[in-house]
């Protein structure tokens, strides 16, 4: 503890008591995200549709001046119908049913005279990663695996990328758009992604480790782009977390904004290299 001109600097004691309760929120979230993965089926689809609600939320305040519960129900009711039927093993009628969710909503809009905009990000957003998720997991052969490494891999990246950034400290990624973002923090969540990406390939004994680790890389990138495109969307909502569900987090989009660009990234992948294996696709490479 420091004293500047005699006041008393709590910076520190702050710091560790927002890490505290980060340490406390990650050890009540992950077993029960990790257990609903582990399961796949309709526990799985449950924490999804659990997620679909509060994401839609946080989305529309985000996005839609005023919106608030009301206005959510329409994006969620999409998410969930899409997460049932891609669960089911339907993923094309789900990606159709987040089509017509935004069509719907671009026409209300347009009668409305409102911007078509917000539509426009909120339904891919949301419905979009929420049906690669269950697509990858529902791959017989890697499906489990393949959402354990995206899953545990943001983790590393977040971890890493914070220790590192608070450490080292050094120039700023974009100080206009997140100003704790650093240059060494995304070093360090490179770091993290490819070490826990080489024990996930020692443990499939499976593929090229080298290329899984250069994927990581990439989808190290990813995961600040998709937190810089969270951080943009509160600045222009005038809010500096999407919600307070999570002590010492904030919204529920403040945990998974990276999760969201790395979930498509790996679909995305998948859809190129293996579409018939999607998991097999983004973890296994010649």
């Amino acid at each position: 503890m420091t004293e500047t001109s005699g006041e008393i600097d709590t910076g520190s004691s702050t710091r560790a008591g927002d890490l505290k309760l980060r340490v406390l929120s990650a050890l009540v979230l992950a077993p029960l995200a990790l257990g609903a993965v582990w399961l796949g089926d309709w526990a799985f689809a449950l924490l999804l549709a659990a997620a679909a609600i509060l994401m839609s939320v946080e989305t529309v305040r985000l996005l839609f001046a005023g919106g608030g519960i009301g206005a959510a129900m329409p994006l969620a009711a999409t998410a969930i119908l899409a997460i049932v039927l891609a669960t089911t093993g339907l993923p094309d009628a789900a990606l159709a049913v987040g089509a017509a969710g935004l069509a719907f909503s671009l026409a209300a809009r347009s009668w409305r005279a409102e911007r078509l905009l917000p539509a426009l990000i909120a339904y891919p957003y949301v419905v979009l990663p929420l049906i690669a998720l269950i697509w990858l997991r529902r791959d017989e052969g890697y499906g489990l695996v393949a959402v354990l490494w995206l899953l545990t891999m943001v983790w590393a990246i977040d971890i890493c990328a914070y220790f590192a950034g608070r450490l080292i400290g050094g120039p700023k990624l974009a100080p206009r758009i997140s100003p704790k973002k650093t240059w060494a923090g995304l070093i360090g969540g490179m770091a993290g992604a490819v070490a826990l990406s080489l024990v996930f390939s020692i443990w499939l004994d499976e593929g090229s480790a080298v290329i899984l680790a250069i994927v990581a890389l990439g989808l190290t990138v990813l995961e600040q782009a998709g937190d810089f495109a969270e951080s943009a969307m509160k600045r222009r909502a005038g809010m500096k977390d999407s919600g307070t569900l999570i002590p010492g987090h904030g919204g529920i989009l403040d945990r998974v904004d990276g999760l969201i660009a790395v979930v498509l990234g790996a679909a995305l992948l998948s859809l190129v290299h293996n579409a018939g294996n999607p998991a097999a696709g983004v973890l296994i490479w010649p």
